[in-house]
């Protein structure tokens, strides 16, 4: 059998490049040889202080998979070899995956499905040279984006799903908490949502320069303000809707101050712990809070964005690097550099 170098996750810091074999489509599946990958946040967890969605001591019960499995979920390839029962695409075809495992495949609410999981967590993904997946999960790129852009389509469907379950309208106000490569990719989602201004809040000052190229107002209190009253005096009493993309208890009571009287607060991020809030901030203002988990339905809406000219590549991916080196120059440079945005992952 061919082998092929994988970043495979044994445990918290245990990442390891292994020569495992190539691995070959059952009849409804098709091969990628992968050509780029992004480094996720949610990656980053996993080699820090996982597992969270690996499963490690039970195979996952819809892909009966368990660790050690190979990372990597921002995946685009071209297709090399396709099952029998393949009619979706054929060889040659450039494609962007949706990594979802669900058990009904991508069909209704599936990123409601009580055992959701992902390719690259709970089957193994694209941080190798190749990755077989369910063809379903395969989008064509549109001829004119590169495989860089196509790795982004992934975070950036987050971003999208998102600002469209909010209640955001075309000349609403909004504020951004966190400008992570997720809260980056919110305020491309809300400037084709059609936005009248977008405000971002973040400690980073390269997050914040990166923000403002993107377009973004970054709100930087006076002395003697804090944050809220910054956002107040800038939006004459508070902003539509605000995103919190930092999973910090604090920053959930100054998104939840920070909007208007009747106005929304999205949670995008995933929390590691319990946040404490007033009410009285929902009675009192009639404010809504709102959740949102992955995305569904969104992969062809990105794309055309992304022909469109949001979401762009050359100013979210800040690095390239092959996959013998993630953990140095991926998880561990991720950790220290904030100036990072998106890392994309090549096999050789």
């Amino acid at each position: 059998m061919a082998k092929m170098q994988a970043a495979r996750w044994y445990g918290a810091k245990d990442v390891r490049i292994e020569e495992v074999e190539v691995p070959s489509p059952k009849e409804k599946e098709i091969k990628l040889a992968i050509k780029y990958t992004g480094i996720c946040g949610t990656d980053l967890h996993e080699y820090l202080a996982g597992p969270i969605f690996i499963p490690q001591d039970q195979p996952h019960p819809i892909s009966g998979v368990k660790a050690p499995v190979t990372l990597g979920h921002e995946f685009c390839g071209e297709v090399v070899e396709v099952g029998d029962k393949v009619d979706r695409v054929k060889v040659g075809d450039r494609v962007v995956i949706e990594p979802i495992i669900a058990h009904n495949g991508l069909i209704g609410d599936y990123n409601l499905d009580p055992d959701l999981n992902f390719v690259g967590l709970a089957a193994d993904g694209g941080f190798a040279e190749y990755c077989v997946v369910d063809e379903q999960l395969a989008h064509i790129i549109p001829e004119g984006l590169s495989y860089e852009q196509a790795a982004l389509t992934e975070p950036a469907a987050v971003a999208l799903y998102a600002v469209r379950q909010s209640a955001i309208k075309a000349g609403d106000t909004a504020v951004v908490f966190g400008c992570g490569p997720i809260g980056l990719l919110v305020i491309e989602a809300l400037k084709a949502a059609g936005a009248s201004k977008i405000y971002a809040v973040e400690l980073s000052t390269e997050r914040q320069e990166k923000a403002e190229e993107l377009g973004a107002v970054v709100v930087r209190p006076k002395a003697d303000q804090d944050m809220v009253e910054a956002i107040m005096e800038l939006t004459d009493g508070g902003v539509d809707v605000a995103y919190e993309v930092t999973g910090v208890p604090v920053v959930l009571k100054q998104a939840l101050a920070s909007v208007r009287k009747a106005g929304e607060v999205m949670i995008v991020s995933i929390w590691e712990k319990e946040a404490s809030i007033h009410p009285n901030e929902f009675a009192i203002g009639e404010k809504t809070m709102k959740g949102i988990i992955g995305y569904r339905h969104v992969f062809p809406k990105v794309l055309e964005l992304m022909e469109n000219g949001y979401f762009p590549a050359d100013k979210l991916v800040t690095q390239k690097i092959k996959v013998e080196d993630i953990v140095e120059q991926g998880f561990e440079a991720l950790t220290q550099d904030k100036s990072q945005v998106k890392i994309l992952v090549s096999p050789k």
